[in-house]
């Protein structure tokens, strides 16, 4: 991990500027999920994982209550990442297929994952100024990643977030042009590429809006793009 990662990282860990992600993520992790009693929850905000290194950005909505919540590492430990994991696997972006904890072994080859929010919030449904609230920390993640070529925005909240970290950093003038849709595709003006996908929840992937050959043809453009020199 890079010094400039692993500060920022510190200090997303350590934050507590939106008092009601404060309360509800602790209050989680405090009551539990029956099926999860004996698990002691992470219950702070997120941090991004993957690789310093990586040419691919993953950009999700928020940690889910009994997901990254309890896990504390993306999409780890609830049926999105069940979802995305084997996909990521599949493609070569992850060592392996599954995603139970933080000690799992897992391991990002040219990915890294974070959100636009890092603390779940309650159902799923951040406020705009929480999603500001996050933002700072958004910006000095893809500064950080210097490599960087290719952003996947799982979702519309996440779509929204990279463009207006591009709006802030004077790279668009307006979000007007970029529309959200499945499979979406914009070349930014600084040359990196924007890539849309409906988000892997189970909203998306149990009602066939998201299926597994819709995502995998995603990831499947998303490699061929982070390979091209």
């Amino acid at each position: 991990m890079s010094k400039a990662l692993t500060i920022l990282n510190r200090q997303v860990v350590a934050c507590r500027l939106c008092p009601r992600l404060v309360v509800y993520r602790e209050k989680i992790a405090r009551e539990k999920r029956k099926a999860y009693l004996n698990w002691e929850y992470w219950g702070k905000p997120v941090p991004g994982f993957g690789d310093p290194e990586a040419r691919v950005l993953i950009l999700g909505l928020a940690p889910g209550a009994h997901g990254s919540n309890r896990t504390g590492r993306p999409f780890t430990g609830d049926a999105s990442g069940v979802f995305m994991y084997p996909v990521l696997h599949e493609v070569g972006f992850a060592s392996q297929p599954t995603a139970l904890d933080r000690e799992d072994g897992l391991e990002l080859r040219d990915a890294y994952i974070t959100a636009a929010v890092r603390c779940a919030p309650p159902d799923n449904k951040p406020l705009p100024e929480e999603i500001r609230n996050c933002a700072p920390y958004l910006d000095r993640e893809i500064g950080a990643l210097v490599r960087l070529k290719v952003v996947v925005a799982l979702g519309r909240i996440g779509f929204e977030a990279y463009l207006s970290y591009a709006q802030r950093s004077g790279r668009i003038q307006s979000k007007k042009e970029y529309a959200f849709g499945h499979g979406a595709k914009y070349e930014m003006p600084d040359g990196k590429i924007l890539l849309a996908s409906y988000h892997p929840s189970n909203q998306n992937t149990q009602t066939g809006k998201l299926t597994r050959k819709m995502f995998l043809g995603v990831f499947e453009e998303v490699a061929r793009l982070a390979a091209l020199p």
